[in-house]
Order: C-alpha cells, then sequence, then structure tokens
C-alpha cells in the first residue's frame, strides 16, 4: 500500500479542517474547531492502476507566517494549499508557506482550494487572480467544505499528482 504525506497550509480560519472532515468523513459540521498544532487524518483513495492511502497533516492556519513551523512538513510529498475566496489576504498567507515550505525541503506537488465556493457572492478573489494562478499551470479548485463541490476531485488529483 502506498502511503502519501499531504500537509495542508493555508491561514487561519480557511478551512482546511473542514476540507480534510469533509473529504475524510463526509461530513460538515457548523462547529468551529481552532487547530492546535496538527491534526491527521488517513483517506484510502483508489486510482486507476493503484490504491494510495493519503495521510493528511492539518497544520494549525497561520497569519503570522513568522511562528509558521516548517518542519511539519518535513517528508511531504504534496500541499494541499486552501484560501478563503471571502478574504483575499489569505491568498497571499498560502503562497508565503508554500514558497517557504518549498525553500525548505524543495517543489512538491500542490493544489489550490480556493474554499467557501457557497459563499461567491462575498468573494474577494477575483476571476483575474485565479486565472493567473492557472496560467502558472497550477490546478485551482473552487470548493466548499459545506457542500462538497469539487472536494473529492481535488484531492484525487492530488493524488494522481504524488504518485506519478
Amino acid at each position: 500500500m502506498l502511503q502519501k504525506k499531504i500537509c495542508m497550509l493555508g491561514g487561519f480560519a480557511v478551512g482546511k479542517t473542514s476540507l480534510v472532515r469533509r473529504f475524510v468523513q463526509s461530513i460538515f459540521s457548523e462547529t468551529y474547531l481552532t487547530t492546535v498544532g496538527v491534526k491527521i487524518d488517513k483517506k484510502n483513495v483508489a486510482l486507476p492502476d493503484k490504491t494510495v492511502d493519503l495521510i493528511l497533516w492539518d497544520l494549525a492556519g497561520e497569519d503570522d507566517i513568522g511562528s509558521f513551523r516548517v518542519s511539519y512538513v518535513r517528508g511531504a510529498t504534496g500541499l494541499v494549499l486552501v484560501v478563503d475566496g471571502t478574504r483575499a489576504a489569505t491568498l497571499a498567507v498560502a503562497l508565503t508557506l508554500r514558497e517557504r515550505a518549498e525553500a525548505e525541503f524543495g517543489a512538491m506537488p500542490f493544489i489550490v482550494l480556493i474554499n467557501k465556493s457557497d459563499l461567491a457572492d462575498r468573494w474577494a478573489i477575483s476571476d483575474r487572480d485565479i486565472n493567473e494562478l492557472r496560467q502558472r499551470g497550477w490546478q485551482i479548485y473552487l470548493t466548499s467544505a459545506l457542500s462538497g463541490e469539487n472536494v473529492d476531485d481535488a484531492f484525487r488529483q492530488l493524488a494522481l499528482m504524488v504518485t506519478k
């Protein structure tokens, strides 16, 4: 059985834990739980030619980049960058966290989840910003932990990327 460590990176309250719960347990809870340190979950993903266990490291949200514990990323084979579509500043936080992780451990596959698509009427991130990221060749998903929109597809895509 293949096992791949995946780190969830993003600012405070962007929806990392809610996305993991939606993906692993197919549930959404209105109850907000602050992650302290790291929470680890596992999900078995069946791909066309293999099965992989994604070991999901849900890292505490960081708005203060200086306190980011880059050591948690050691051994990761992929990153999930989570952005809150209703707060533009969370995009810069996620991109900075990716840069810090890659400076320490080298380039690795990643996806960007712009979360809270169920609140699209309140989004602060423009289509232009999203298209600029896509033009870099990045995998961008507009997700909703509430509805489950694009959550399974995004994690399945990352599973394919980390098993190539």
